[in-house]
């Protein structure tokens, strides 16, 4: 397996070509049709999952890719690294004004996203994380070159006894979400699209993003990675370690909340 902290570099360079694809088909008309379950698929989908692979077989040929475009041809053996993608989160914000969308890569040892990366290229922002090695964000506006950012460490803040900010998905709130928010002390909430709401987590602006509404492995891993490398933590409701690589359920997740640091002491 690649060294998480080595890779980084490579995956934040392929989703920023990823990124910068995006945006120039969103900037023109282009191709929309439907999946099998009805949800969109854009030309941008495409295009950045064509990029992602190559990049992927180039910097981490003997890592098998997971990938929401075509999870149904790949089943990594149980226990081999792997790596998690989703090279559009948040079509339905492609699709309409907000730009709230990413390009999110994850690598995942031992069920565990141990490194990833979220761009947002329509926001200009991009987040990356390893294990062990903390995370941070920076500036990057479609096309510019990513070795050249700037790149800010960020913290998850602690946790505060009241006044929780909370941040929930504009697209996908459920009642059970809603239910959990309202058993929480929060003092504000924010709603937004794709895996940035895992960033906002991350960067100390919010303290718990719960999501009971099913979701998919590549929608949260590398918001997960991020988070995690910045003090928070993801779990079930229970408090459960979220798991990653179950294929057999068409690595499909279940509920979970995302925290940030711990309460201070």
């Amino acid at each position: 397996m690649p060294d998480p902290a080595a890779l980084l570099p490579d995956l934040v360079s392929i989703a920023a070509a990823a990124g910068t694809r995006i945006v120039e088909i969103r900037s023109r008309p282009h191709e929309v049709t439907a999946k099998g379950d009805g949800t969109p698929l854009t030309e941008a989908d495409l295009a950045a999952e064509a990029i992602i692979a190559a990049g992927l077989a180039s910097a981490a040929p003997s890592v098998p890719v997971v990938s929401e475009e075509d999870a149904a041809r790949v089943d990594p053996p149980a226990g081999v690294p792997f790596l998690l993608v989703d090279p559009l989160d948040g079509t339905r914000e492609f699709l309409g004004p907000s730009g709230e969308f990413t390009v999110n890569i994850a690598l995942v040892k031992d069920g565990r996203p141990v490194c990833g990366v979220v761009y947002a290229p329509a926001l200009g922002r991009i987040w990356r994380g390893a294990a062990g090695q903390g995370a941070a964000a920076g500036a990057l506006a479609p096309g510019a070159d990513p070795a050249r950012i700037a790149w800010v460490p960020i913290r998850a803040r602690a946790r505060p006894a009241k006044a929780l900010v909370a941040v929930a998905s504009r697209s996908h709130l459920d009642k059970d979400t809603e239910a959990f928010l309202t058993a929480l002390p929060v003092g504000d909430r924010r709603s937004i699209g794709s895996s940035l709401k895992f960033c906002l987590v991350a960067e100390g602006e919010a303290d718990v993003y719960p999501r009971l509404a099913p979701t998919m492995e590549w929608d949260t891993a590398a918001g997960q990675a991020v988070l995690e490398a910045a003090g928070g933590s993801v779990a079930t409701p229970e408090g459960a370690p979220f798991q990653y690589g179950k294929a057999a359920a068409g690595f499909r997740n279940g509920p979970f909340v995302a925290w940030g640091a711990p309460p201070a002491a």
